[in-house]
């Protein structure tokens, strides 16, 4: 049966509501039933994520068995394999409950299509379907349902057809209580036309005389900010169609021989090609490889600039929770948010991230130093986990494993190193992590020389050997370095003297003292703030090149209006809560009288980003799973909308692509009614930047 290589999540929410209740036991439960998916690699479930599984019955509606589904759905667990690992493990009952109810699943083999009609013609509209004998079928142009011979049989005949047959047609197919319905159709009616004399078809003979490509793109390696052409040419009959395509990726809005991008960013690197075709004939070209440097402005001739203002300030803020085999933490969130908007009010163009891996942490930290830039203060924040041997500071990426060493972390004073290439103007490091030693780590890495420069300032959140604390609420939680930071860290001083005062202020805390103490270690000769000016005058081009790589990773899709055949118009809004995670919020904006009810839902979103499920599509932020956006500052807060929150934007390898499924019902119609249409809206955030890919290696 073709129903067994359907997803697991296809199946409808009363089915695994029920198919949880038999998995939430300890005998023969959800945990057996992830040992028996492990056969497979790609169902494997790590120890945090069972963890997660098993704290679902701290909350009154959660259901361990009901989150593994729900992480088998994720990774396209058939349904066939699901029923495999049921008897593996001897649920019967489970097994017969899954056996009957597909036996009753009812699935649509034949979509019915969309036509151009003729007065008098004859117009059919096909709609098959699969699943337990004696299915009944129904045909509505719009809500009306049509009672004609052939409105109650998988082929609706309009013959002859009129022009009152014109609109959008929907087939309801049920058995019993079970039903589904198709996608819509409209059939339209066109004018006649006669064909004209005067077009000769030996203009495209029967076949085409070949296609030869004459001219193939070039490889080409060039700066940030610098232009790029690639040519493609090739000679046919007919005349060929060019499609440039980045990574395999159609470039929309590239349609002809030469692809000229003005302004490059590192987002622009990787491989290139250009699809030719014709009616008869279709070939690719060979495949450019376009590698991104840094900014060719640098080695621009440089005029002295006051020493008290800086030519940029650029910030990159890293928040570590969700750890893969170490203890999960909680303050990270609400310290790398807070930090972000104090930041930006001082004009810092800031990069805030979640959650990053080891490959992730290292694309990020790369394409934080292609923004730095002679005179420009660069400022790194971590929180996270992390330790300190031999002088050297290490910063734990989310997937370092149980017993990790200085290879699976990135080491601060080897980031501090290639800062100082970049002939920065100031180097703040802020870490809030542990410091104790790394019994596991008896390597002594050897970062490069540290220049002479004077600007350096290291905040340590503890002392050596010591640990930071998290200062535990019900909503969100800070850290302790972060609590009294955010008191000073917008003040006119000096770094080291604004610092200096945050210390005090810890060391007159009683929760803090003799736990936790800030070391500053510092080198800056010169009055330096966070507060100074931008100045820009003699190296403007190099700050819109800056300007430019920045905003990349900021961009968010534009706002989207979609219509719906039955009338309804519907709004999708995006919110950036990170760098790397969005807020997508669904709005009906329009409905007709005669529909009674209905709600945009998001679903079917690819498996490089991570959301939660039983969070998706909520009624308020809060609800979603985001404590830090506000609803107000959003367009139109008075408009109901639902909320779906996205993370892990930074793994995403294609556009982002999902479904937005409309749950409608009728005045006149018990039955609800479900259109869908699928979106694309690009990269949205840092996912163009694509962390996920390695960098180079640092010379």
């Amino acid at each position: 049966m073709e129903q067994w290589n359907m997803s697991v999540g296809s199946l409808g929410e009363q089915v695994l509501d029920r198919l949880s209740k038999m998995l939430d036991n300890t005998t023969c439960g959800w945990r057996q039933l992830a040992t028996a998916v492990s056969e497979q690699p790609q169902f494997r479930c790590s120890e945090s994520e069972l963890t997660s599984c098993s704290l679902q019955v701290l909350s009154t509606a959660g259901s361990p068995g009901r989150a593994l589904l729900a992480r088998l759905a994720d990774r396209s667990c058939s349904l066939d394999f699901l029923l495999h690992c049921l008897r593996k493990m001897d649920h019967q009952e489970a097994a017969q409950y899954l056996t009957s109810t597909l036996a009753e699943l009812i699935q649509i083999t034949v979509q019915p299509q969309a036509q151009q009609a003729t007065v008098g013609g004859r117009v059919v509209l096909t709609c098959r379907a699969s699943g337990p004998p004696g299915l009944s079928y129904q045909w509505f142009r719009g809500k009306e349902e049509i009672l004609d011979e052939t409105g109650n049989t998988p082929e609706l005949v309009l013959c002859p057809s009129l022009p009152a047959h014109q609109g959008h047609y929907i087939c309801r197919v049920h058995h019993g209580g079970n039903f589904i319905f198709s996608q819509w159709a409209h059939v339209r009616f066109v004018q006649t036309a006669s064909s004209s004399p005067g077009c000769s078809s030996s203009l495209f003979p029967g076949s085409a005389s070949g296609l030869r490509i004459i001219c193939q793109p070039q490889s080409q390696a060039v700066s940030e900010g610098d232009s790029l052409l690639l040519e493609c040419s090739a000679e046919a009959n007919p005349p060929v169609q060019y499609e440039w395509y980045h990574n395999m990726v159609p470039m929309t809005q590239h349609k002809t021989r030469s692809l000229k991008i003005p302004c490059v960013t590192t987002a622009h690197r990787g491989q290139y090609r250009c699809k030719m075709f014709n009616l008869y004939h279709e070939a690719w070209s060979d495949t450019a490889t376009i590698t991104i440097g840094p900014s060719s402005i640098i080695e621009a001739s440089w005029v002295e600039v006051d020493r008290s203002l800086a030519t940029d300030k650029v910030a990159l803020l890293i928040g570590n929770m969700n750890y893969l085999y170490h203890t999960q933490l909680c303050a990270p969130i609400a310290d790398v948010h807070e930090l972000t908007n104090l930041l930006r009010q001082m004009d810092f163009k800031v990069v805030s991230l979640l959650d990053l891996n080891w490959q992730e942490m290292h694309s990020a930290v790369t394409e934080f130093l292609l923004l730095l830039d002679k005179g420009v203060y660069g400022l790194l924040y971590f929180a996270g986990h992390g330790y300190e041997n031999y002088g050297n500071s290490f910063m734990v990426p989310i997937d370092a494993p149980a017993s990790y060493t200085s290879e699976h972390c990135l080491c601060v004073q080897n980031i501090l190193t290639r800062m100082q290439e970049k002939e920065t103007g100031l180097n703040v490091l802020l870490l809030d992590m542990c410091r104790k030693r790394n019994l596991y780590d008896d390597v002594i890495v050897q970062p490069g020389l540290l220049k002479v420069t004077a600007n350096i300032v290291f905040g340590y959140a503890t002392c050596v050997d010591a640990e930071a604390y998290e200062v535990k609420r019900e909503d969100v939680s800070n850290g302790i370095f972060i609590s009294f930071l955010k008191r000073r860290v917008c003040e006119d001083e000096k770094v080291t003297v604004m610092l200096d005062r945050v210390g005090e202020d810890m060391g007159r805390c009683e929760i803090t003292r003799g736990r936790q103490a800030l070391e500053l270690r510092s080198n800056l000769s010169e009055r330096r703030s966070l507060t100074d000016q931008i100045q820009t005058a003699d190296c403007s081009a190099s700050h819109s090149a800056r300007n430019l790589q920045w905003a990349v990773a900021h961009v968010l899709p534009k706002s989207l209006c979609l219509q719906f055949d039955c009338g309804v118009k519907v709004q999708l809004g995006f919110a950036a809560e990170f760098s790397n995670i969005m807020v997508i919020y669904s709005r009906i904006l329009e409905k007709p009288k005669e529909i009674v009810s209905c709600c945009a839902q998001l679903t079917d979103f690819p498996e490089d980003v991570d959301i939660d499920l039983k969070k998706s599509n909520q009624e308020t932020l809060l609800e979603a799973g985001s404590l830090l956006l506000i609803k107000e500052n959003l367009p139109s807060p008075e408009v109901p909308s639902l909320y779906t929150r996205i993370r892990c934007l930074q793994r995403l390898r294609r556009e982002l692509t999902f479904t937005i499924c409309l749950h409608y019902t009728y005045s006149n119609m018990d039955d609800e009614v479900q259109e869908r249409k699928p979106v694309t809206v690009g990269k949205p955030l840092v996912s163009k930047l694509n962390l996920h890919e390695p960098r180079a290696p640092h010379a």
